[in-house]
């Protein structure tokens, strides 16, 4: 870290636009607000200057003593002079290359690192006084009185680079780092290269940063990772583990200025991929297969690989998944969440589980559904799958049964075969048998893959806080399972309270829900309260009568309840609402309708009326 008593770089001058051909290829936008330096290097403190204002703004008399700095210290005073012609000079080499001047002036203005290492440099030599010996290979001797800024420039030159080091520097890279990338590009021309690295931003990291949801995903496509791998999987963990070994580990894998640094470090070959043969036509296919441009850098990151694949092969490794995919688009959703499946150890673990499935009598359909909502599966190994196929065959879920569970809730595949037999522990413990058991895991299997301090316990604890008797649970449980995974504070909770200022009591609630479980999955404003309006300004019925028959609320206003009450009250009929709705249309006719109508359907009975 650079002393606080030093000078700070601007994080993104303003400077304006050179008409040099190579203006616009360097994006100030693009430069990394704060380089970070490589505790590695040592070097003497220099303090960082901000561009002469001639470049970054021609207004301004800088004559005018009001706006001129407070003087320095006449020690410190050298020091920054030094600086900012060391900046010039960096400068002016960068121009010599091709660089514009505005986009030279950036990179100077943001390559501390390699500023400091010139500086150094040039002051050894000054000490040691072996200026009037060195020399340039094949180039004239450089005489000791020349100014210190021609000598940064010498310097710059012979570091043989041509100023690759500086920019890799600026756009993130460490010194040490930028060195090692430098070598790989000895080949390429600076404009060009600065030309690259802003193309591939704008296609690869348009995205904002993404809260460390990547590397999230990272650590679980790792963690259901059970099968042999490719080389290309292969050179993709050691990417993370070398993520992973720095500050901030996997969570920082998307953020764009890191990531950007991380993939150049592990893949310096990026910047070698042609920008319109190779890398513009790569982005195009995963568009029009449904990749959105902001999601790129997911795929890229999470397989870096496939950057350097031809895009027939892609193409070709995409084709094997049309079957999980019913449309194109959706094969880009996939491949957001699962990048692996364009490897070959994933593809070719996708064949040996469809023909496990097929062994198990499971339907392709169910095993492509559960593939397209939780890719990871295809990392999983068929050993380990078998393991939890033989649990659900315990509860007698197996063939079609099998096929719907794991369609809904996919991932309880990749759970541990003791953490499915701790949750069925504790609904044997509720009271629940293993018919039962089985009955739920087929209707709402989700509850299987929760945890069971953070989420069964809780919504069991809210069941008996309410009123709910333990005896009554199992009852309540197997009526309306889905309970055990409804949130308690922006579900259950609201309703709750819903209903209790109508008028119920706690008391009123924890009876209808004993005897109808699902009342507290009903929508306020969709379902409770237009059949409450309707029940207590229309029907002019009180609302306690909804205590006694709280299924009520389970029919259609439109279909059921109104159309019935019609044909009541036009025959001046009263009755309870559970034999107003309780009845099925015969049953309904013959009770309440006269007996010469009885050869009419009910429906277009209603309607007459």
């Amino acid at each position: 870290m650079f002393s606080s008593k030093f000078l700070p770089f601007p994080s993104n001058p303003s400077l304006p636009l050179s008409p040099s051909p190579h203006t616009h290829l360097f994006n100030p936008s693009l430069l990394p607000q704060n380089p970070l330096p490589s505790p590695n290097i040592p070097f003497k403190s220099v303090r960082l200057l901000q561009p002469k204002p001639v470049l970054s703004s021609p207004s301004g008399d800088q004559s005018n003593p009001a706006s001129a700095p407070a003087s320095l210290p006449k020690n410190q005073s050298s020091e920054t002079q030094e600086t900012q012609e060391a900046q010039e000079a960096i400068s002016e080499f960068l121009q010599q290359s091709g660089v514009s001047a505005a986009d030279s002036d950036l990179i100077s203005s943001n390559s501390p690192r390699y500023l400091a290492m010139l500086v150094d440099g040039v002051k050894e030599l000054d000490e040691l006084s072996l200026w009037d010996s060195w020399k340039s290979e094949g180039k004239e001797s450089v005489a000791g009185d020349v100014g210190f800024k021609k000598k940064v420039f010498y310097m710059a030159k012979e570091k043989g680079d041509n100023g690759k080091v500086a920019f890799l520097e600026s756009v993130g890279l460490s010194l040490s780092s930028a060195m090692n990338v430098a070598r790989y590009l000895s080949a390429e021309t600076l404009p060009c290269l600065i030309h690259r690295v802003k193309c591939m931003k704008e296609m690869l990291f348009c995205g904002s940063n993404d809260g460390g949801l990547i590397g999230k995903n990272a650590r679980r496509m790792m963690m259901f990772l059970s099968i042999t791998i490719d080389e290309e999987v292969q050179q993709t963990l050691s990417f993370f583990e070398k993520i992973e070994a720095r500050r901030g580990g996997l969570e920082t894998l998307g953020s764009n200025n890191a990531s950007f640094q991380y993939l150049i470090e592990s893949f310096p070959r990026l910047l070698l991929l042609s920008v319109e043969s190779h890398m513009k036509p790569m982005v195009e296919f995963l568009e029009n297969i449904g990749v959105p441009r902001e999601r790129m850098i997911n795929v890229i990151l999470l397989f870096p690989p496939i950057i350097f694949c031809n895009i027939e092969v892609i193409k070709r490794r995409v084709l094997a998944f049309k079957e999980v995919a019913a449309m194109d688009k959706d094969v880009g959703k996939v491949l957001v969440k699962y990048p692996w499946i364009l490897s070959t150890s994933i593809q070719d673990n996708y064949k040996v589980v469809l023909s496990f499935f097929n062994l198990e009598k499971v339907p392709t359909v169910s095993v492509h559904r559960a593939i397209k909502s939780w890719p990871h599966l295809l990392g999983c190994s068929t050993s380990k799958l078998k393991l939890m196929v033989e649990q659900f065959d315990e509860l007698g879920v197996r063939n079609k049964k099998l096929g719907l569970v794991i369609a809904k809730s996919p991932q309880l595949l990749l759970r541990k075969p003791r953490e499915l037999l701790q949750v069925i522990s504790y609904l044997e413990h509720l009271g629940l048998d293993n018919e039962a058991i089985g009955r739920i895991i087929g209707r709402c299997p989700e509850i299987f893959a929760t945890s069971i301090e953070k989420t069964l316990k809780r919504k069991i604890e809210f069941l008996t806080g309410i009123g709910v008797l333990r005896a009554h649970l199992p009852r309540v449980i197997k009526k309306y399972p889905e309970l055990l995974v409804s949130d308690v504070d922006r579900t259950l909770l609201p309703r709750m309270t819903y209903l209790m200022t109508l008028g119920l009591t706690g008391k009123d609630i924890a009876f209808m829900v004993r005897r109808f479980s699902p009342l507290l999955g009903y929508s306020i404003e969709e379902v409770l309260r237009p059949k409450v309006e309707f029940l207590v300004n229309t029907m002019e019925r009180p609302i306690t009568d909804v205590v006694d028959y709280p299924r009520y609320f389970s029919y259609s206003l439109e279909k059921k309840i109104k159309p019935r009450f019609w044909v009541l009250r036009g025959r001046n009929v009263e009755c309870s609402l559970k034999d107003m709705l309780g009845k099925n249309d015969e049953e309904f006719a013959v009770e309440y309708l006269a007996a010469d109508s009885m050869h009419v359907p009910l429906p277009l009975l209603i309607n007459k009326k």
